[in-house]
């Protein structure tokens, strides 16, 4: 009778211990199924996944990509003529180093814009009529008849009009620049605006001090 008695007992602990794995399988199975919780964190919050993979943007960001490219795109045009036109080996240098650096950040931008679906300027109008003809369009643009002149000039004549319209085009960035810092939400393009703040800022006044200092307007009407 006895050992008849103690049967119970031991059907009631292996339920328990049966019950107990399925709680622990259950729990295993729900974390498995969300993958550790990865990809809930790659969605920052109020974002989506897809818009999390492609990097948060605004419209913002999209502006200063659609307006920097073609006004990087005059610079390289300007800093182009120099090396027939120029006659001192520091404005050459510098044109060079524009011309490079400007080319692998309007690589960048257009690549941003390309992955947003956003159109990618073509030459130096294709937005909003902004161009040679309208240096209104953007900061620090050139005029048609400021490009005209500067193609007319060489040697010193050169020199100086190439770094006061070079001055005059950098504070233009600058300020698109400063632009994207505030109102900008994508890391990159908030970061190469404070590297165009940083790097053409210091490039001004290097230009100032080859002008002996001063920092006269470009020499157009």
């Amino acid at each position: 009778m006895n050992s008849f008695r103690r049967r119970p007992p031991r059907r009631a602990a292996v339920l328990v211990a049966a019950s107990a794995m399925t709680v622990v399988l259950a729990a295993c199975g729900g974390s498995t199924g969300k993958g550790g919780g990865s990809p809930s964190a790659s969605v920052a919050p109020g974002g989506t996944g897809s818009s999390a993979s492609a990097g948060q943007h605004n419209r913002a960001d999209v502006a200063f990509a659609q307006g920097m490219i073609p006004h990087h795109r005059q610079a390289i045009d300007m800093a182009g003529m120099a090396a027939e036109q120029a006659s001192s080996g520091e404005v050459k240098a510098l044109a060079a180093k524009i011309k490079k650096e400007q080319a692998l950040e309007i690589d960048t931008m257009a690549a941003w814009l390309k992955s947003w679906g956003e159109q990618v300027p073509q030459g130096m109008s294709s937005m909003s009529g902004i161009g040679h003809g309208n240096p209104s369009a953007m900061p620090g643009m050139m005029s048609s008849h400021d490009m005209d002149q500067l193609k007319g000039a060489s040697g010193k004549a050169f020199d100086t009009m190439f770094l006061n319209m070079m001055i005059k085009h950098h504070e233009g960035a600058v300020e698109m620049a400063d632009e994207e810092k505030k109102q900008g939400a994508y890391g990159p393009a908030k970061a190469m605006a404070g590297d165009i703040v940083a790097g053409q800022s210091a490039e001004i006044a290097q230009m100032r001090a080859m002008l002996g200092g001063g920092s006269p307007s470009a020499g157009s009407s």
